[in-house]
């Protein structure tokens, strides 16, 4: 269990699940099918915003974490970053639904399972008491960690959050 900071290379290992979008499954009723998304491979030679939060559609996630992100995305791009992915211990298809929630489309953002919290417990960076993902906020260029921090207030978005990140990038 190794917390990662900058300068360190993105784990070969993570590997999380998600319902790719569609057009036909775009209803927030509509269910797809979850697949694995390798992290690790998908990621290898690209520039990556990766967020993590405690539990989709919960307060603080859903007011203050996750709109910023969905405001700040075109300016993540200005700086060249190939992905936005979010995460949570929740399954694939409650990560779908809040995707749909908050009408982001395609790939603009990846809502991504963490099953177990696997990958944030393999950090340091889950809670040990319930098992879930922390809130947390990590920059990926291709492979190598630039940026990397976690909430140590609950209910707070300051360290992972998207104008932090920006910042940092």
């Amino acid at each position: 269990m190794t917390t990662l900071k900058p300068g360190d290379k993105f784990p070969d290992d993570v590997v999380f699940q998600y319902i790719p979008w569609s057009e036909d499954k775009g209803e927030i009723t509509s269910c797809g099918i979850p697949i694995n998304y390798n992290a690790s491979k998908e990621w290898a030679n690209k520039k990556v915003v990766l967020f993590s939060v405690p539990g989709a559609f919960t307060p603080t996630c859903s007011v203050n974490h996750l709109p910023g992100y969905i405001e700040k995305l075109p300016k993540l791009k200005e700086k060249g970053v190939d992905v936005v992915a979010v995460i949570a211990s929740n399954d694939a298809f409650v990560m779908s639904a809040w995707g749909k929630a908050n009408s982001v489309k395609g790939d603009d953002i990846l809502f991504l399972s963490d099953p177990d919290a696997k990958f944030s417990k393999s950090i340091g960076w889950a809670d040990a008491a319930s098992g879930r993902t922390k809130r947390f906020a990590i920059a990926i260029n291709h492979g190598k960690v630039v940026y990397a921090d976690i909430e140590t207030e609950k209910g707070v978005v300051k360290a992972s959050g998207a104008d932090t990140v920006l910042a940092s990038l």
